[in-house]
């Protein structure tokens, strides 16, 4: 059995190699320890999954330092499921504690891994957060006024965003039940249906395919494309004529898809037929496009070439164990494509001033150029009515 690659979950050999690599890059910055503190920062060397991260009570750290194993500094509550890890050094508090909510145990982590003089790293850069209460930021530096906190130079941002053999066999897994589900569609479509219950529907098959949870669905109808992409589903019921785009961001073992699929209710319109084939014609050159030393923006050019561009402003994005990642498809994104990059081809397309179609597929950059994640689209279904 390949040992990068469990049926569910990863081999500790997966977290041994992050963690090498995340050294070897903290040694060349000058980096003592990365102090984490997100859900797919500790997630990224624990294995440590829950959805337990849904509430904001409790805050969670891990010390990554520059030799030795990471360490767990968390909430009593957490403290089975993380021994399940391959994290042998954890460290807990009765939380919440709003006199001390884990910062002295923190800054004892921090002090054992960090000299005097010396930098903790924390993500900094676009697309982070902190996630601890900024007056407990202030009290952990007062508590370690000899230590210096910066930014992480980049370490977490460009290593999530080349993903291994085993996180890239997690988005496919999850690509494969996101495929099966959308197969499943005329199954639950018929004029009458509010949209509400097409979302409702849609995730059950999705979680009868083998999704563990959909913490994204998104999706919009109407008889010449949508106002948008992003608006919760209404109580307006689907008509024929209708064209219907779901975009589901369902997780399975830890890690996302990202893709849509639009699907005419009865005959589609002239105009919705031309605008969707340029959509397939525009992820298609996107693709063409993804090869190893491209840039990010290279991708963004040649969908928007045939698309016009799109008010969403970007055409795609990075996919693993967030539903959006680094790098954007942009045109001020000049990221260098690397094999093992997991990205998602969006481009949209104006019908008129208030109507759109959006199109997305999930690929990953090879050695050689890029592969298919999920099944690329040849036309616009017609669902008979």
């Amino acid at each position: 059995m390949d040992q990068s690659v469990a049926t569910r979950g990863f081999f500790p050999s997966e977290y041994h190699s992050r963690l090498e690599r995340a050294q070897a890059r903290m040694a060349m910055s000058g980096i003592s320890a990365l102090l984490l503190t997100t859900e797919p920062e500790v997630r990224y060397f624990t294995g440590f999954l829950t959805r337990f991260w849904e509430s904001p009570t409790r805050p969670w750290f891990l010390v990554v330092p520059a030799e030795g194993d990471p360490v767990a500094v968390i909430p009593s509550i957490g403290a089975h499921l993380m021994a399940q890890s391959w994290i042998t050094d954890i460290r807990c508090w009765s939380s919440p504690d709003y006199e001390d909510d884990g910062i002295s145990l923190l800054a004892e982590a921090l002090a054992e891994a960090v000299p005097p003089g010396e930098w903790v790293g924390v993500p900094s850069g676009g697309e982070t957060h902190l996630r601890m209460p900024l007056t407990d930021w202030e009290a952990l530096k007062h508590r370690l006024p000899d230590r210096l906190f910066g930014p992480d130079a980049g370490i977490m941002r460009k290593l999530r965003m080349v993903k291994s053999e085993a996180e890239i066999a997690c988005i496919r897994a999850a690509c494969d039940v996101g495929t099966r589900a959308f197969a499943r569609l005329p199954e639950i479509l018929r004029p009458g249906v509010p949209l509400s219950e097409v979302f409702r529907r849609f995730q059950i098959l999705a979680l009868e395919e083998g999704a563990d949870w959909v913490p994204y669905l998104a999706g919009a109808a109407g008889p010449d494309g949508y106002g948008d992409v992003i608006s919760p589903a209404s109580q307006t019921p689907l008509c024929e004529g209708d064209v219907l785009m779901l975009d589901t961001g369902l997780m399975r073992d830890g890690y996302f898809c990202d893709f849509d699929r639009n699907i005419s209710l009865g005959t589609a319109a002239p105009g919705v037929l031309d605008a969707h084939a340029r959509l397939l014609d525009a992820v298609q050159a996107g693709f063409a496009a993804a090869r190893p030393g491209a840039r990010a923006n290279d991708l963004f050019r040649a969908m928007a070439a045939i698309t016009g561009g799109s008010d969403v402003g970007r055409l795609g994005h990075g996919l693993g164990m967030q539903l959006t990642e680094p790098p954007s498809l942009i045109a001020a994104d000049d990221t260098r494509l690397e094999p093992g990059m997991v990205l998602t081809l969006e481009p949209g397309i104006a019908l008129s001033p208030s109507h759109m179609l959006v199109h997305e597929e999930d690929i990953v950059i090879t050695e050689t150029g890029a592969e298919w994640l999920t099944i690329p689209a040849t036309s616009l279904p017609e669902v008979p009515v």
